[in-house]
């Protein structure tokens, strides 16, 4: 029996100190009470700091304006000109099928990107949507007949145009954005957006620009004036599109 009790009496020892630690005194439940309380509200006590946006002036309204309604429009031309294009030189070049569809989605997606932009922001379309409509279908089915030459090197005036067009507005943009980081301001997640927007879409222009000198653009007879006169009515409708 006395053999039993000193087997037992270890047990008995140990038992306390654990059951200690797994229970904490009121006292000491407390004081971490109060403390997590008191934590709690240090921590939501801290308001963040609203960001410090500066408004628009009415110039930078008219460019943003200017440039979604002028971008709209470019991308609308281009998928017209792929659709005229891509009948006529698919018959005669089947292997080119892939790459004008490739384009064309690509257009497609651009001007899908400005809808949304136009109708998001209340900017209204250009008015001179329906010449653009047929000038668009001529140049891209006149050039198709020509030959595939003579389309790709339509494709290399145009991209070379709607390139340049879209690195002048990426530049205004930057320059505006880091004239307001300098005062102090910070920049609204629309106008980063817009101009990661911009350079996707001009990197995929220029993307078409390479296509197009790789499949025999430069051979178009003659190249100099085929270029020549479509990259001047890129930059007309350009700058007609930017006001009316």
């Amino acid at each position: 029996m006395s053999c039993s009790r000193c087997l037992l009496r270890p047990h008995l020892a140990l038992s306390r100190p654990l059951h200690h630690l797994a229970r904490p005194s009121l006292a000491a439940s407390r004081q971490l009470s109060s403390t997590s309380t008191s934590y709690a509200t240090t921590q939501t006590s801290s308001p963040t700091t609203p960001p410090k946006l500066k408004p628009l002036t009415q110039e930078q309204r008219d460019f943003l304006s200017s440039a979604l309604r002028v971008n709209q429009a470019g991308e609308l031309a281009a998928t017209l000109i792929y659709t005229a294009q891509t009948p006529p030189i698919v018959t005669r070049h089947p292997h080119l099928r892939p790459l004008m569809k490739h384009m064309y989605d690509q257009e497609a997606g651009h001007l899908q990107t400005f809808n949304a932009l136009l109708a998001k922001h209340r900017v209204r379309p250009t008015a001179l949507y329906p010449l653009w409509q047929v000038l668009a279908t001529g140049l891209g089915w006149g050039t198709a007949v020509l030959g595939r030459e003579a389309a790709m090197a339509c494709t290399e005036a145009v991209e070379t145009e709607i390139g340049d067009h879209y690195n002048a507005q990426i530049r205004v943009l930057l320059e505006m954005v880091a004239r307001w980081r300098d005062d102090g301001y910070d920049v609204g997640p629309e106008l980063t957006d817009l101009i990661a927007t911009l350079r996707r879409i001009r990197d995929e222009e220029l993307e078409h620009l390479d296509h197009a000198v790789e499949h025999d653009a430069k051979k178009a007879e003659p190249h100099w004036l085929l270029t020549g006169v479509i990259r001047a009515g890129c930059k007309g409708a350009i700058w007609v599109s930017e006001k009316v």
